[in-house]
């Protein structure tokens, strides 16, 4: 019988190279895979667009785009966040395990707090990574985008707006991705604890534990996604008040002048709908390639699935 691979006792042996290669690889499935819905939230959440490009929900966005645009239009910009997530997702997945293995295993209130802290360093170093190719994937969804490629659209940014535009979004974003990250990693991780108390390979249970960390932290953050995106995508609009707003206190303010309470759940289905899978393919990727590539390394036998 195949000697089982356990969860925690792969991180030990593999290193902070495998745990960055796999957040890498696991990064550009969970972003590849998602792109459409993603596009259609960052439009919902848009303040001013275009009055052919206001949605009264999901189904509603995806006749109107696919009638008078194409569906091939919901991946304009996946380049940019190809290109982005692989590098942002190593550094994430690598910092997460440095920093619980500096803080050591610990149990009960402080276990959720480590896990918490890790989570937290993990998102500032890979939203640093991540925030340019975010802000380019933004600009290219919008509708009428004037941008088809993602060197063009980087060219023009840089020379209209600076250098500055690139990370005019980046303390919102952590404002926004430091609970997001550690929620999720809490969450992921202890309800991984309940389902596989034994931490030992299981696709089935990383899917379903990456699920529902990716709705819960998704949900929970969403106001300060709508703001994100306010910032990220103020110069596609004509809007003078919109294009003005230089942070996330600009942000907020608008959103609540214009729109009250509602206009910070704008985009909450697209953006549970976009991070329960993703998230679920994101941890079940990265299980399986931290697995794969241990395996390949041949200091392990290959894993037997066990059933929850």
């Amino acid at each position: 019988m195949s000697e089982e691979i356990e969860y925690e006792g792969l991180g030990e042996s593999a290193g902070h190279s495998v745990h960055m290669l796999a957040g890498a690889l696991a990064g550009i499935s969970e972003h590849a895979v998602m792109f459409p819905v993603d596009s259609i939230k960052t439009r919902m959440q848009l303040l001013s667009p275009s009055p052919a490009a206001v949605y009264s929900g999901m189904s509603h966005a995806i006749t109107r785009i696919s009638s008078t645009e194409g569906l091939k239009t919901l991946w304009r910009g996946v380049a940019s966040v190809i290109a982005g997530a692989g590098p942002a997702h190593a550094v994430q997945f690598g910092t997460l395990e440095a920093v619980k293995e500096m803080m050591g295993k610990r149990q009960g209130s402080a276990a959720w707090a480590s896990t918490a802290v890790a989570g937290a360093a993990a998102a500032i170093t890979s939203d640093a990574v991540m925030t340019p190719f975010d802000v380019i994937k933004q600009r290219m969804q919008v509708h009428n985008s004037a941008f088809t490629s993602v060197i063009t659209c980087a060219r023009t940014l840089y020379r209209t707006e600076g250098l500055s535009a690139f990370y005019v979004s980046y303390p919102t974003t952590l404002l926004m991705t430091i609970p997001f990250t550690a929620v999720q990693f809490s969450v992921y991780d202890h309800t991984l604890n309940f389902i596989n108390p034994t931490r030992k390979y299981d696709p089935l249970s990383h899917v379903t534990a990456g699920g529902i960390a990716g709705a819960v932290a998704a949900a929970v953050t969403t106001p300060l996604d709508v703001a994100k995106t306010l910032l990220q995508t103020r110069g596609t609009t004509e809007d003078r008040e919109i294009r003005r707003a230089n942070g996330i206190r600009d942000a907020v303010r608008i959103i609540w002048k214009r729109d009250g309470w509602r206009g910070f759940g704008r985009g909450l289905t697209p953006r549970v709908l976009t991070f329960m899978p993703s998230n679920a393919i994101c941890w079940m990727s990265y299980e399986f390639f931290k697995m794969a590539i241990q395996v390949q390394g041949g200091s392990q036998a290959p894993p037997r699935t066990t059933h929850i």
